[in-house]
């Protein structure tokens, strides 16, 4: 049965024609195409790369950006709610869709050359060429102004050293944005995969994103082109831009994952019979139904202000980061709820709750963990900065 939407405060009434359209034609894949396949995926440790033509074809790859490039050029409430419903089938499917968009695409547009936009962004939106993002590193991740790698110029090249972690797409991609310091302060640079000195390792053994590739970045004297360089990079700001734009998809992701539990949840509870009735019919798990329905019905009414705040280029940063530290947080406490919801049942792949369980406790700590997040809304609020050392008492 196709999904109908989790929708208590008629919310659709809210959306245009062609905002309605595009996530129901996301719905559409979603249920057609990834919910088939992807507890398969899961279990082998797979993202489904044979579906990243239909997610170009239905305009996946780089939604917002212009159709000169051969994207939709389409608004940010549009690229939320396909974010949304993309992660109701899985979050590794989201973040591919996040990384390709949020930060590779997003950084070539926002501080690349023309040249450089024509060469990539055509080819990206069409899926024939898949993007990473080289940001975190072994010992650097909340920290990102503490990055090791360098880039050193050399003539009309940079040579390269240094090694990133935990980067999704790592392993497959043709094409890396990493982030290095160099004597102007932290760039940007385009590498792409196959260059000398340039390793591709996966990431195996993990519980939680196993439909999504996860790789390490190893730069050995890696010589790059000059050219290369993203010329309107300039220092931290630039990578912490991107991220801006990819939280923002995470937080519409995180209710879609809340959702697809919250509806898990409601038709088990309604057919599964303990003493002689439905577990639905009893007190506590009506309380559980009600806090989960009601904690998504409060992040989609934020996402609604957020989207149009977006679409107006009036949203700040710290808006941004309540947002996906709540839906995500909320959306994990949802999946843990459901998981109680089916008992044993639960742990099984015959159902998503464990799933979306397993992937929302990495979407909840990558992208700016939910304490980065506080002390970035709680800077906001009080002025000062709790991210450096206590100060002095004089």
């Amino acid at each position: 049965m196709a999904f109908q939407g989790v929708d208590f405060y008629g919310l659709d009434e809210l959306w245009t024609d062609e905002e309605r359209i595009a996530r129901d034609t996301v719905r559409s894949f979603v249920d057609e195409q990834v919910i088939p396949i992807i507890e398969k995926q899961f279990e082998d440790y797979k993202f489904p790369l044979q579906l990243v033509p239909a997610m170009a074809e239905i305009g996946l790859l780089g939604p917002t950006f212009p159709e000169k490039y051969g994207c939709a050029g389409a608004n940010y409430t549009t690229y939320g709610l396909m974010s949304q419903e993309l992660e109701r089938g899985d979050s590794g499917m989201r973040s591919f869709s996040s990384v390709q968009s949020s930060l590779v695409m997003y950084p070539i547009f926002a501080f690349g050359s023309e040249q450089q936009r024509m060469k990539w962004l055509p080819e990206m939106a069409k899926g024939k060429k898949i993007g990473c993002f080289g940001l975190t590193e072994p010992d650097f991740g909340s920290n990102p102004g503490g990055i090791r790698t360098k880039a050193v110029k050399d003539g009309d090249s940079y040579i390269l050293n240094g090694s990133k972690m935990w980067i999704t797409n790592g392993s497959i991609a043709d094409v890396a944005v990493v982030w290095a310091k160099t004597d102007e302060g932290i760039r940007g640079f385009i590498v792409e995969a196959g260059t000398p000195g340039f390793t591709q390792i996966e990431i195996m053994h993990k519980f939680s994103l196993r439909a999504s590739d996860t790789g390490e970045l190893v730069f050995e004297d890696c010589r790059i082109p000059a050219a290369n360089l993203l010329p309107e990079s300039k220092g931290l700001k630039s990578p912490l831009m991107c991220l801006n734009q990819a939280r923002y998809g995470i937080a519409w992701g995180g209710i879609g994952a809340a959702m697809a539990c919250y509806e898990a949840a409601r038709s088990y509870a309604t057919e599964r019979v303990q003493f002689e009735r439905p577990i639905g019919g009893y007190q506590l798990v009506q309380g559980k139904l009600t806090f989960m329905l009601t904690e998504i019905t409060k992040g989609q009414l934020m996402l609604y202000r957020l989207g149009r705040l977006m679409d107006e280029k009036r949203a700040k940063h710290y808006q941004v980061s309540m947002a996906k530290m709540n839906n995500v947080s909320k959306a994990l406490e949802i999946a843990r709820i459901a998981r109680d919801i089916h008992g044993a049942n639960g742990i099984t792949t015959e159902y998503p709750v464990i799933r979306h369980m397993l992937n929302l406790e990495s979407v909840n700590t990558y992208e700016g963990t939910e304490d980065i997040h506080r002390l970035i809304i709680g800077r906001q609020i009080t002025g000062i900065n709790a991210f450096s050392a206590p100060m002095e008492k004089k």
